[in-house]
């Protein structure tokens, strides 16, 4: 199937009263595995480009990331969405929408509201001249080393500021702090789940949750059922990946094994997806 579009998968998720899962990607195996995992269970997945991994990582630019994701989505049958994560860089986010991504992140959330709500505007102008989807933030989903980021209520969304925010700026979806961070979590997170709700009541718009590794899948199935349609997942993926690295270096330290690593992170890597995307209720 070819790429569809981000908005239309967000849709499908929201009529289906559940969430999308979106994981970010720095190379094909990843990529792959994502997509054919997706395959697998038979359900919708995003694949998502973090544009300071790109800049770490010189094969993972917009242009050759969107070609591998497109390339991989024909070989399947479910739909595949492909989204370009946290970007405050109006220049990176055009430079995406022309490689094809159908949804893009402008990230203001740490400016004030304001400031936040006019820029998101002008790249919702941008985006929607090509016919791509913008998500926004409002609130600020921090760092899970710092516990005082999930704790600080001031940092929360709050749902009067999101209803103007989404009025005024006119994103297509929009990032939620409601107890999340991204992240390694030194102690078990607490989503805010009536906040969620609020929020939800407050504006009619697919509600991104990022910061997704480690949350307990029961607040994940609360958070799904109360607005939440996308769901990012990046941190435990990339460990993952990094330890299945180790463990076949450690099997195979004489490196003649090199061609036969593709397969195999494949495999653990996919066995893993499955299970996460058993989340959607699709």
């Amino acid at each position: 199937m070819s790429l569809v579009p981000v908005k239309d998968i967000l849709k499908m998720a929201s009529d289906a009263n559940t969430s999308v899962i979106a994981f970010n990607c720095i190379d094909y195996n990843m990529i792959y595995s994502v997509i054919h995992a997706a395959e697998k269970v038979n359900k919708p997945v995003l694949v998502m480009l973090y544009p300071e991994h790109a800049e770490l990582n010189n094969t993972c630019n917009p242009e050759t990331f969107a070609a591998a994701v497109k390339s991989v989505a024909e070989e399947v049958s479910v739909p595949v969405g492909l989204h370009l994560d946290h970007c405050q860089d109006v220049s990176y986010i055009i430079r995406a929408i022309k490689a094809g991504f159908s949804c893009v992140m402008y990230d203001g959330s740490m400016l004030p509201l304001e400031e936040n709500i006019e820029n998101t505007k002008l790249v919702v102008k941008i985006a929607h001249a090509f016919g791509v989807a913008v998500e926004g933030e409002l609130g600020h989903v921090g760092v899970a080393a710092n516990k005082s980021d999930q704790a600080n209520l001031d940092l929360y969304t709050k749902p009067e500021v999101a209803k103007k925010y989404i009025e005024e700026s006119g994103a297509d979806a929009l990032a939620v702090a409601i107890g999340s961070a991204h992240g390694v979590y030194k102690e078990t997170p607490k989503l805010d789940i009536q906040r969620l709700s609020e929020i939800n009541a407050a504006i009619d718009t697919p509600l991104v949750l990022h910061g997704g590794s480690g949350i307990p899948n029961d607040q994940l199935d609360m958070a799904f059922v109360n607005g939440i349609n996308k769901f990012n997942v990046g941190t435990e993926f990339f460990h993952l990946y990094h330890e299945t690295m180790r463990k076949y270096t450690e099997e195979h330290p004489d490196g003649a094994a090199l061609f036969d690593y593709p397969k195999y992170a494949q495999g653990i890597l996919m066995d893993y997806l499955v299970k996460k995307l058993e989340l959607s209720k699709f």
